[in-house]
């Protein structure tokens, strides 16, 4: 595992700092030498190690660029690979920090926490539509910038709810019934952001595992700190039980576990705690919003698409602007489907090169038509929208990388509305550190994640993916 950049990339990319450094990979805050755009450069190390690594690396990058046309996920703009073959380099737009750090710093007001679950909840519809589930929300994984944007990172756990072969589906849409298709018992999500249903080893998994995730992310904001912060899966089984009422005889049917009724059993006690008392009661709808999602029984949580329309997330929502995929995204390689290591690597390594010389021979041909094309807006901010200095409606986005697969997008995406006037930017221009009472001229220099990853440099440990949780 080097750290060093390759002389091909360093030729294109003038490298700032180190921004993040796992186990799996290393991140760097880089300039393009072509367009001066700043960016995130991701080194993943040894991205093929295994069949279980090279089918996350595949996965997360066809995931990345089948959604990076929506406004709230992040874009991945390239996609190369390293001199040795073996490590993998991913090219995202620049994001100043996460949502962790943010939380940790104490700096968001209510407007702050509304628009940001406003825009995970925009983004998961988008998701949800497409039938695909996301399965590690967490706040590391929400990516923000200085005015409040929000980009879902990290779709190395994604998957498709449709099966293929039809025959061995336990249900269309949905669900996907994990006795037909054993990989779907993968550990997913960190401990702490996970669904009864997957503490419980469920055979199925709903659309409801991202809601619950986002109910936890949301608590988080409200209280600064994780909800349910369980040592085991067993004791976040019991911290979530004392919270929340008694599971009725069909929400534990509803679980979908055979671990489900005698650890239920075990764990049962009155509430210590109701949910509604963990949380503050300044915003009455952020907490029926959080007891909405996070109810025992998947199909009782609130949808995405209804989230949308709840009070606390009413006031940014137009029902006009929501983007439907209209099609079901399914990996040319499904899951089912178990290549060797080797396939994995060539497949991705080819869908690059046909996705690099299709977007070659578009541009070659756009500029054959026309002399005078028009830019690609910068990202939008609170800013210039409420000074009307630019159209508020539509972003042209700039093409990524784009491989094989079944998908039908929309061309054209819609911004989302502004916060109201007077609290434009999640930073201050004075903030104070929290704990050590220095006060930073610079406020995103304050900010600054410590550990930026842009999904998967710091993995779970791969022989945990397969381990019973209890």
């Amino acid at each position: 595992m080097s750290e060093e950049v390759d002389r091909h990339i360093l030729e294109h990319y003038d490298i700032k700092k180190r921004i993040g450094k796992g186990a799996y990979g290393i991140v760097w805050k880089a300039i393009d030498r072509r367009n001066g755009e700043i960016c995130a450069l991701k080194k993943i190390f040894d991205a093929f190690r295994n069949t279980t690594d090279a089918q996350r690396t595949y996965r997360e990058v066809f995931f990345l660029t089948k959604f990076s046309s929506h406004q709230n996920i992040v874009r991945l703009l390239n996609v190369v690979r390293a001199d040795n073959h073996r490590d993998l380099y991913l090219l995202f737009e620049y994001m100043d920090t996460d949502l962790h750090q943010a939380i940790r710093a104490g700096i968001l007001a209510e407007i702050h926490r509304a628009y940001i679950m406003y825009q995970l909840m925009n983004a998961t519809s988008y998701l949800h539509s497409g039938n695909v589930i996301h399965r590690d929300y967490k706040p590391s994984n929400v990516l923000l910038n200085a005015e409040c944007f929000v980009k879902v990172a990290d779709f190395g756990l994604a998957r498709s709810l449709i099966q293929i072969p039809p025959s061995q589906s336990g249900s269309h849409g949905n669900t996907v019934d994990t006795n037909s298709e054993p990989l779907m018992t993968e550990y997913v999500a960190t401990r702490w952001y996970r669904a009864p249903e997957i503490l419980l080893s469920s055979n199925k998994y709903t659309k409801g595992v991202d809601m619950w995730s986002l109910g936890c992310i949301l608590a988080e904001m409200m209280t600064h700190k994780p909800l349910f912060s369980g040592s085991s899966s067993l004791n976040m089984i019991s911290l979530i039980s004392s919270a929340l009422p008694p599971p009725t005889p069909s929400d534990v049917t509803s679980l979908q576990s055979p671990y489900a009724q005698s650890t239920l059993e075990h764990s049962r006690s009155k509430q210590k705690r109701p949910l509604c008392d963990m949380l503050p009661d300044s915003c009455p709808p952020a907490v029926d919003l959080v007891e909405q999602l996070m109810r025992w029984s998947p199909d009782k949580r609130l949808s995405a698409l209804h989230a949308l329309s709840h009070s606390y997330l009413s006031r940014f929502y137009d029902g006009d602007e929501l983007i439907d995929i209209q099609t079901d995204i399914l990996p040319d390689i499904t899951d089912d489907v178990i290549l060797s290591v080797s396939e994995y690597r060539d497949r991705l390594y080819s869908d690059i090169k046909l996705a690099n010389q299709d977007r070659i021979e578009k541009r070659v041909k756009t500029e054959e038509s026309t002399h005078s094309l028009r830019a690609t807006p910068p990202l939008r901010n609170f800013t210039n929208v409420q000074d009307k200095t630019e159209d508020p409606l539509f972003a042209i986005k700039s093409t990524p990388v784009l491989l094989r697969g079944s998908y039908s997008p929309r061309t054209v995406t819609k911004v989302p509305p502004p916060p109201p006037a007077g609290k434009p930017s999640i930073f201050p221009k004075q903030l104070l550190s929290p704990g050590a009472g220095i006060r930073h001229s610079d406020s995103q220099l304050a900010l600054q994640a410590k550990n930026q990853s842009y999904g998967v440099i710091s993995r779970t440990d791969m022989k945990q993916l397969f381990k019973k949780p209890f």
